[in-house]
């Protein structure tokens, strides 16, 4: 077991029956979401889900795991999401995989968010991984000038030689700024560009903190350790 999956195991142990959970996105959460469709199997455990992705909906509708809209819950118990960076006040750089609105949407409307990673995502400053910013198509090349403004090498994320298209219709733009010390401050920044749908960082909002070793350890960490 590596260390992703030995995160994701551990978090998958904290669902119990008759919850509303958050799937989230990315090569983490994709053992997490495996993890629940095998508690589903071999437990019987039941819960309704709402996915951050049509990737992640796609895999668990796959594991036959129930899969339902915001119209349909009132709130998200527990989302198990992966992230990019985290530093040492668990804020986060997430959206590398592309799902970082919808992401922050579900993580938003849940109580307790557990953030799973390996190792080496643990970081003392944000910033070394470019920050993911999802900005509307029309007029991107303008927001992606404000963005630069704020101290950042800016990037048009593409795929195969397309701009990189996001299940909500929007472009990313990966912005590196090799450290960011106010998290707080650039989050607010960064919002109040008109064309900016959202950024990757997740400031004060996980609640549980699981990192994975590569001798299939784990170690958790809660927010208010």
């Amino acid at each position: 077991m590596n260390s992703k999956q030995a995160a994701a195991e551990k978090a998958v142990s904290f669902i119990q029956n008759d919850m509303i959970v958050g799937l989230g996105t990315g090569s983490t959460a994709y053992w997490a979401i495996e993890g629940i469709g095998r508690r589903i199997k071999e437990e019987g455990l039941r819960i309704k889900a709402i996915a951050t992705s049509k990737r992640s909906e796609e895999q668990a509708r796959g594991l036959q795991i129930p899969i339902f809209s915001f119209a349909e819950i009132d709130s998200i118990d527990v989302t198990i999401d992966g992230a990019d960076e985290v530093d040492s006040n668990m804020n986060l750089i997430k959206g590398g995989g592309g799902a970082l609105l919808r992401e922050k949407i579900v993580a938003s409307n849940t109580t307790q968010l557990i953030i799973v990673v390996d190792e080496n995502k643990r970081v003392q400053w944000l910033g070394k991984f470019p920050l993911p910013v999802e900005v509307a198509i029309f007029g991107w090349e303008k927001t992606c000038k404000k963005l630069e403004a704020l101290g950042c090498i800016p990037r048009l994320r593409t795929t195969e030689n397309q701009p990189y298209i996001t299940d909500n219709g929007n472009y990313i733009i990966d912005c590196d700024f090799k450290e960011i010390k106010q998290p707080q401050v650039l989050h607010e920044k960064m919002n109040a560009i008109v064309g900016v749908m959202e950024n990757g960082l997740f400031i004060g909002m996980t609640k549980k903190l699981i990192v994975g070793y590569e001798n299939g350890e784990t170690r958790t960490s809660d927010w208010n350790d």
